[in-house]
This record gives structure tokens, sequence and C-alpha cells, in this order.
């Protein structure tokens, strides 16, 4: 089964996520910040990571940088899921090795349809 880390620290979208997820097949592991992600990390090597930009403490644009820049996670997928969905944030997101972008509120069919693609 492949597990999926999901960075977010709104409690309704976790559940949310989880819940579509699991659904789907895939083991969540959860983490409410970057920090917490990163201790995640140590203990367990997820076959992607899902990430909200918007967190306490450290930014998921600044996790999805130190996770592609770090020998140990930079082969792990990342998806930003953020209700912040300008082209700018796409394409910086893009620039900091996201594998993908998916804008909140979530479409099921395109978020399950990209993780698939994602973990092989």
């Amino acid at each position: 089964m492949s597990i999926v880390l999901v960075v977010e620290d709104s409690i309704t979208e976790m559940q949310l996520l989880t819940s579509y997820l699991q659904n789907a097949g895939l083991a969540v592991v959860s983490a409410k910040s970057g920090e917490e992600a990163q201790v995640k990390l140590t203990s367990q090597r997820p076959d992607l990571i899902l990430l909200d930009v918007i967190l306490p403490g450290q930014s998921g644009f600044e996790l999805c940088r130190e996770l592609k820049a770090d020998p140990g996670t930079s082969k792990i997928p990342v998806v930003i899921c953020s209700t912040k969905d300008t082209e700018v944030d796409k394409i910086w997101g893009n620039m900091l090795g996201a594998n993908a972008y998916i804008p909140k509120p979530v479409d099921l069919a395109e978020l399950l349809k990209t993780i698939r693609q994602l973990i092989k």
C-alpha cells in the first residue's frame, strides 16, 4: 500500500483529504506543519507528499525547496495543494521542484489521477 504524507494545518481539509486518499486505498500520515513533516520523514518514507502552501512557521514552498535539495527526500514526488492558485504560485511551485500543483477546493478526480501518475 502506498503512503501519502499530507501536510495541512486545517483540520477540516486534513479530514477531507485523508478520507479521499484512504477511500482510494492509500495509507495516510499527517502533519500540521513543515517542521512536523520533517520529523515524520525521519521515521517514515512516504511514496508522495501532499503539501499545503500556507502553514504555521515554515511555508509549504520553503519545505518543498528543502525536500528537493535533500538527497534523502529529493526523489519523493511533491504535490502542492493550495488556495494560492495564481499562475505565479504555480510557476513558483514548479521552480521549487513540486511535481504538480492542485488548487483548492480539490477536485477529487484530478487529485487521484495526479497521485496515481506520480506513484508508480
